[in-house]
């Protein structure tokens, strides 16, 4: 996948296309990520031992990996990603806007 927990992606197709937000969690095997503040469901929760208070609660959803795109701090814009093999054998991501490796 061309995402992982922790980047800031922008969403690019959808309701909610245009937001921006983290990784919270990458779903590989599925090919799903969820994005914090995006795709947002409502979840009627019943109280028991971990949750004292029941009622409506919102949480995020997941979104198909192809709906969002790397955000580059350094073009402040979306960009693809692309792969490159250091001279170490090491596999990086590399920003397809600027070239430069994604930590």
């Amino acid at each position: 996948m061309h995402v992982k927990k922790g980047d800031t992606v922008v969403v690019i197709s959808g309701k909610d296309k245009g937001k921006k937000g983290k990784v919270i969690e990458a779903m590989p095997k599925k090919n799903r990520v969820i994005v914090e503040g995006v795709n947002m469901l409502t979840k009627h929760q019943k109280p028991n031992a971990k949750v004292q208070q029941g009622g409506i609660i919102h949480q995020e959803g997941p979104i198909h990996v192809s709906n969002v795109m790397l955000w580059d701090k350094k073009a402040n814009a979306p960009t693809r990603v692309g792969y490159k093999v250091l001279e170490n054998g090491k596999k990086v991501r590399v920003s397809r806007k600027t070239g430069e490796v994604i930590e």
